[in-house]
């Protein structure tokens, strides 16, 4: 390969050479409500000293101190949602789920191992603020995934990459199994 030569434009650390990202989806906001619960308790927090002393030195002092410890409790569950990603790509679903600073979890699932997809918007919060929860059945087992947002349009694309890729899952009864591995054991003689 000659220096002139291009490669690939990779879109993530692991794709092929050969594979194209299709779409990418995360979870919904919502998932960080727990850090912005406690960063407004922060700020809160960080007028207590104009409570104790009246002046506005105090309050401006403590309502600083209170933004900086809100930003970095929020921080983290920034993070965390941020680069929790889901990557379809042409060959392969990846979900990539990041665990605290330090800690990142991968499970990559081929396309052609997919046997059906589903989703559930389930309670009035959900329906009003638009995610839910996706399920991923495989041959290995389910991969579910909750506060999705959007989850009808995510499904949607994934059916449509499925069938634009022509995959059908392959699905096959113990007696075709049976016969398949026969047919092969009669091949070897």
């Amino acid at each position: 390969m000659s220096k002139k030569e291009k490669t690939p434009k990779k879109d993530f650390a692991d794709q092929f050479d050969d594979e194209e990202v299709l779409f990418v989806f995360r979870k919904h906001p919502v998932v960080m409500r727990k850090g912005l619960i406690i960063s407004m308790i922060a700020i809160l927090a960080g007028t207590i000293p104009a409570l104790i002393k009246p002046e506005l030195s105090y309050f401006y002092g403590g309502l600083a101190v209170g933004l900086v410890l809100a930003v970095i409790v929020f921080i983290p569950s920034w993070i965390i949602w941020f680069y929790s990603v889901f990557i379809v790509t042409n060959q392969r679903l990846i979900q990539i789920t990041q665990k605290g600073f330090f800690n990142k979890s991968v499970v990559d699932i081929g396309l052609k191992k997919i046997q059906s997809t589903n989703y559930e918007i389930k309670g009035i919060q959900a329906t009003l603020l638009g995610f839910g929860t996706i399920m991923i059945q495989t041959y290995m087992g389910d991969l579910v995934v909750h506060e999705v947002h959007k989850p009808a349009e995510v499904i949607r694309k994934l059916n449509e990459v499925l069938r634009g890729e022509g995959i059908e899952p392959e699905e096959m009864d113990e007696a075709e199994l049976e016969e398949k591995g026969n047919e092969e054991a009669f091949e070897e003689i």
